[in-house]
């Protein structure tokens, strides 16, 4: 596999970094989870468990080996340094600062494994006013604009399906993380990335910041152009409160649509800008698409050249042949579904392992591999500097 020899630290928790860590370990890194002794990853413990083990756990946890270290006692700390020294990325997650004061910032990293990559995600970077502000991902969407385009049919701003900043910030991580790590490679030295999760939004609203960048005006989210103002770029409710999605703007399209809807006539109107002009469109589509069932629609779209798609539940999702086909849903002999890894190479393919590591499942093993002898690692777990399976500070 493509990252076969890689050893990471994985020193975050939730989800931004937890989600570019396993990312890695479907590719072969070697991915070591540190966690608290007492408590470990939060998300072992939050929403609905799998024979008392967290979805959200799962599905950001698979593949990786458990080290259970107490970062605030001066043992744990060098135990961390001496695995840093033969590693090649950490990933941290803390509030700015608190890796620095806890010993294991990135200049104190690097003071003793220089070629380390170190990667930092916070909400508002490490330098600027927002830094030391607390935050997850809805007040950093709130923040950076992206909730005031977020609005649903009551014109208010929404709940996001998805946490646009911690998904972001993974994927932006990943791919410094891996440009560092090329760099590198003619270098010798590793480098410090310091990711803000509010900082990757902004790229993502490059479509809609039209108004605001030409002429400081906040966007009318029923007039722009991607966020529902286009007739062809919309949700429709069906009969018996399905959902149906429009999404194509393009003018084959509106011909191709309104063909097959027996309203040529209103493709003109489909030319227009979008905003006003186009509510004929928008009234005939809402009337026309409550007369049937969602999946009437889809049969009735089916082998049509439209973009048209039903707004699916999660659960559809899960049993969708495609999904399940191109290796995104992926079931174990336990039944359990999983996430599967969207990055598909034709060689070395990802190859999820979908094991999960117990709290300090592989601490002993770790500090072996590290030269710690047996006396030593006793005496770490008697101080409860380390916890696992074999000497467990704590379930």
């Amino acid at each position: 596999m493509k990252l076969e020899g890689l050893r990471v630290i994985d020193l975050s928790r939730f989800l931004p970094g937890p989600m570019l860590t396993q990312f890695l370990a479907d590719h072969g890194a070697d991915v070591v989870k540190v966690e608290s002794p007492n408590e470990g990853e939060p998300t072992r413990h939050v929403g609905e468990t799998r024979d008392g083990i967290s979805v959200f756990f799962a599905n950001t946890q698979r593949g990786k080996r458990s080290l259970a270290l107490d970062l605030k006692q001066p043992a744990g700390v060098e135990a961390l340094m001496r695995l840093a020294e033969v590693s090649d990325v950490i990933v941290e997650a803390f509030r700015p600062g608190v890796a620095d004061r806890l010993g294991v910032g990135h200049a104190q990293v690097a003071a003793r494994a220089p070629h380390i990559v170190y990667a930092s995600i916070s909400a508002f970077g490490q330098q600027g006013r927002y830094r030391d502000v607390a935050s997850h991902d809805l007040a950093i969407e709130a923040m950076a604009g992206v909730l005031s385009i977020t609005r649903g049919q009551d014109g208010k701003p929404a709940m996001p399906g998805i946490p646009a900043a911690d998904l972001s910030s993974a994927l932006v991580a990943l791919s410094g993380v891996l440009m560092a790590l090329l760099r590198r490679k003619d270098t010798g030295r590793g480098d410090f990335l310091d990711i803000a999760m509010a900082d990757c939004l902004l790229p993502g609203m490059a479509n809609n910041l039209g108004a605001a960048m030409a002429e400081r005006r906040q966007p009318d989210v029923r007039h722009a152009r991607s966020l529902g103002g286009n007739a062809l770029y919309a949700l429709y409710e069906t009969r018996e409160g399905g959902w149906i999605a429009l999404g194509g703007q393009e003018t084959k399209f509106a011909v191709n649509l309104m063909s097959l809807l027996g309203r040529p006539d209103l493709v003109a109107l489909c030319k227009l800008p979008p905003g006003p002009a186009q509510e004929p469109v928008r009234a005939f589509l809402r009337e026309t698409f409550r007369t049937r069932t969602r999946d009437e629609w889809v049969a009735h779209f089916r082998g049509h050249d439209v973009p048209f798609a039903p707004v699916k539940t999660l659960p559809e999702v899960l049993d969708d042949p495609h999904f399940r086909e191109r290796g995104m849903v992926l079931g174990d002999t336990r039944g359990w579904d999983h996430i599967g890894n969207p990055i598909r190479f034709a060689d070395e393919p990802a190859h999820e392992r979908l094991t999960l590591p117990a709290l300090g499942e592989h601490t002993h093993e770790i500090l072996r591999s590290l030269g710690y002898a047996e006396a030593d690692i006793a005496q770490l777990s008697k101080q409860g500097v380390i916890g696992d399976r074999e000497g467990r500070a704590s379930a």
